[in-house]
Parts: C-alpha cells; sequence; structure tokens
C-alpha cells in the first residue's frame, strides 16, 4: 500500500427495532461510509469510427441529420435518457467532427473523446452504466429510456438478419440491434486485449458473454424509425420518419388529428432549411398579435382561425425543440399555446360583454382558463379526450365564426372544468 493511502475499516451494524438514537455530530460520523443502495451514474459511449458509404473521406457521425449532426442527435438522446457523461470512441479525427463534439459539449453533460476501452474506463465512474450506441445508429426517446433503465447488462436485439436495425449476430437467432448497456468492468476486460481488436465489436462480444439480457426490437420502435444508417442517403430517408414519430408525443385528439398532420409535413422542410426554433416562435407571435387585434376589433371568427394557424407554428415549433433536445423551450411553445387560448377567451368574451352588458361571457372565460391551467398542472397521465389548449382554440372557433361566442365559451368552459374533474379523479386514484 503506498504510504498517502489509507486503509478504511468496512464495518456494519443492525439497529435493534424500535430503539431511539440521538443524532450524532457531523464530525462524528465515519468518512468514507457509503449510503445505501447509492444510485448508479449513466454514462454513454458513441462509437464514431466508419466512413460514410456514399462520402468517402466523410464520417458517419458527422453527416447531417435532424438540423443538427447525427452524433450531435445520439448525444441528446444520451442526454435525454439522463446520462451525465458521453465518451465519444474515435478512430481519427476530423475538423467536422471535433466542431460536432464542441457543439454537442454545449449540452449539460460532459462530452469527451476517447481512443480505446482501456482509455474509456479510465474516465468513467467504476459503478457507472455505461449506454452504448452503435456507429450511424438512428433512434428514438422512447428506444433509449427502456434501455437506459436500472438493471444487470442488457442488449437490445433483432431475430430478423435483413432488419435495417441488424448489426452484428450474437447467435444463431440474435443480431445485436445497436444499443447496449454494460459495465465498467466490462471496459477493463476489453483492455486487455491485443492493440489489433476491433472496440465496438469486441465490446459486443464480451457483453454477450457476461449472460447479458436480450431486450427484443419491438415493430413499434422499429417504424419510429430504429435502424443503422451508414450514407447520407439513408440518413436523409431516415430523417423523415423520425420527425414523423417525434409528432407523435402529443396525445390529445386535436393535436393528433389536427396539428401534428400538419407538423409532420412542415417539420422536414423546416429543419432541411435549418430554420432556428426562435423563427418558429417569432413568426407564430407575429400571426397570434394580428389574430387577437381582430378578435379585439370584433372579428372574432376570423381571429380565432388567426389563432389557429399560430397554434399550428407553435406545435411545430414544439417538436422541433423536442428533435434538438431543448426541453426548456418545447415548454415554452406548450404554454405559449394555453397563453393564446386565455388571450382569445378574454378578448372575445370582453367584446361580447360590451355588447351585452353581461358578466356571463367573462365568467365563462375565466372558468375556461383557469381549469385548462390547473389541468396542465395535474401529474396524472393526460388522455386522448381531454381538453388542452389547442383543443379548446378548436372547439371555439366554429361557433366564433357564427357569431355564437357565448355559447362557444360555455362550450370551453364546460369541456375544460370536467377535464379537470377528470384529472383530479384519476391523480386521487393513482394515489
Amino acid at each position: 500500500m503506498a504510504s498517502d493511502e489509507i486503509d478504511l475499516p468496512s464495518w456494519s451494524c443492525k439497529l435493534p427495532p424500535r430503539e431511539r438514537f440521538p443524532i450524532l455530530p457531523i464530525d462524528d460520523l465515519i468518512v468514507g461510509a457509503e449510503p445505501p443502495n447509492p444510485a448508479t451514474m449513466l454514462a454513454g459511449l458513441i462509437f464514431a469510427v466508419e466512413e460514410a458509404s456514399d462520402r468517402p473521406g466523410t464520417l458517419v457521425a458527422t453527416l447531417p441529420f435532424g438540423g443538427m449532426t447525427l452524433l450531435e442527435y445520439q448525444v441528446r438522446l444520451l442526454a435525454g435518457a439522463g446520462a451525465e457523461q458521453v465518451l465519444i470512441a474515435v478512430g481519427r479525427m476530423t475538423p467536422a467532427l471535433l466542431a460536432a463534439v464542441n457543439r454537442a459539449s454545449k449540452r449539460d453533460v460532459a462530452v469527451e473523446i476517447v481512443r480505446s476501452a482501456e482509455e474509456a474506463s479510465e474516465k468513467m465512474e467504476p459503478n457507472a452504466r455505461v449506454l452504448v450506441i452503435a456507429d450511424g445508429l438512428v433512434t428514438t426517446d422512447p428506444v433509449m429510456d427502456r434501455m437506459a433503465g436500472e438493471g444487470a447488462e442488457a442488449l437490445l436485439v433483432t431475430d430478423d438478419a435483413t432488419s435495417p436495425a441488424a448489426i452484428e449476430r450474437l447467435d444463431m437467432r440474435d443480431c445485436w440491434a445497436g444499443i447496449a448497456r454494460i459495465s465498467v468492468p466490462q471496459l477493463g476486460q476489453i483492455a486487455q486485449m491485443p492493440e489489433d481488436y476491433d472496440f465496438q465489436s469486441a465490446l459486443l462480444r464480451v457483453a454477450a458473454q457476461s449472460g447479458a439480457e436480450h431486450i427484443t426490437l419491438s415493430a413499434a420502435w422499429l417504424r419510429s424509425g430504429h435502424a443503422v444508417e451508414r450514407s447520407a442517403d439513408g440518413l436523409a430517408s431516415r430523417n423523415t420518419g423520425v420527425l414523423a414519430a417525434l409528432t407523435e408525443r402529443r396525445t390529445d385528439w386535436a393535436d393528433r388529428w389536427v396539428f401534428t398532420p400538419i407538423a409532420r409535413l412542415a417539420l422536414p422542410e423546416l429543419v432541411a432549411r435549418t430554420v432556428p426554433g426562435w423563427g418558429l416562435m417569432a413568426g407564430a407571435g407575429v400571426v397570434a398579435a394580428l389574430a387577437l387585434t381582430a378578435i379585439a376589433f370584433g372579428w372574432v371568427g376570423s381571429g380565432a382561425l388567426g389563432a389557429l394557424l399560430a397554434t399550428a407554428t407553435l406545435a411545430t415549433g414544439a417538436a422541433m425543440a423536442a428533435l434538438r433536445g431543448e426541453e426548456a423551450r418545447t415548454r415554452g411553445f406548450e404554454w405559449a399555446i394555453l397563453a393564446l387560448f386565455a388571450a382569445v377567451a378574454m378578448l372575445a368574451a370582453r367584446g361580447v360583454q360590451d355588447a351585452t352588458q353581461s358578466a356571463t361571457p367573462l365568467v365563462l372565460a375565466l372558468v375556461a382558463v383557469v381549469a385548462q391551467f390547473l389541468v396542465e398542472r395535474v401529474p396524472s397521465r393526460h388522455r386522448r379526450w381531454w381538453a388542452s389548449p389547442s383543443a379548446l382554440l378548436l372547439l371555439i372557433t366554429p361557433f366564433s365564426l357564427a357569431g355564437f361566442v357565448t355559447a362557444g365559451l360555455a362550450a370551453v368552459a364546460i369541456y375544460a372544468f370536467a377535464t379537470l374533474a377528470a384529472a383530479v379523479e384519476g391523480t386521487r386514484e393513482k394515489a
């Protein structure tokens, strides 16, 4: 033992039941004692070695995908799954790869480059869970969340050798589908191998021989775009499928059947033209301002239609922000839709109140806005039929076009209040 190392004795004790002990000062606690069941850190390991099949000299990891590079998208997936550290395993460094790593490092996750399993194992916490992403893998958040869960080693597999997700055969039945959950000691095992080993294949073999659990790639995950692509054209075609899957994150009926199809059509074009998220927010703000001005001047129907256009723009912006892993901006877009509904309802109610000298429209608008705000705050899982700001805007629009604004306000107030009652009841049942 080195002179500067201290061998702390390990100890344990069993406390008698129902016996009270005084609280000890912090100085009396044993330094080095570990809390029970400490949470293990999640780290990520991305391979960025292969060249694109249709662009010699260009790494697959640096090909464009989703308005960024594939590497940045993979880092975004790992960060969303809870990874605190991401290592990029490289064979050679290119300016494009360095630029992609620098941009990815701006996220709330530490990103470093490694060249070997030995270097990777040295940079990770000994008890970390490591989520491995294959070179050229495209996948989505649900797949990452499933593989990032607590548990022993696991391999995502497919029993279809012709699947676009199949990379390397593990046994007579299963092929690796691009994601593995391993431990840091397994990285250390690879470091003991000869220097000419293939890092990714060796890691896969070590995980398979350790008895890692096989998690089968579902048909839904495959339809959402999970696959390995090694060409720019393949990534471009896969981009559309992944973007379409991202728009499905909004589950209520209005978004699913009205605004999601719009976002699905618009998002690939916006991403291809690298339209920034703030541009959509600004555009939606201009349209919303014009719509609210129309309502203030008494053109409630026209203003409601303009508000729907602004909502479609905001919903598309939320999907784009989700793609880029900008959770704060995603929530900002969604809260902007609620604010837009509140402004439409209150302005429409104010106009009717001035014309009828009745406080009923304003009361109905307040009930709808407050109820929907509370619905958004309820932690229970939202159901498809529940009210949402976009659904309430859709509901009030035909009433406004027909000139029955008070009836429209009554409809949205009842709808929002009924949803709130269902949400509260669902929360009680869950408790």
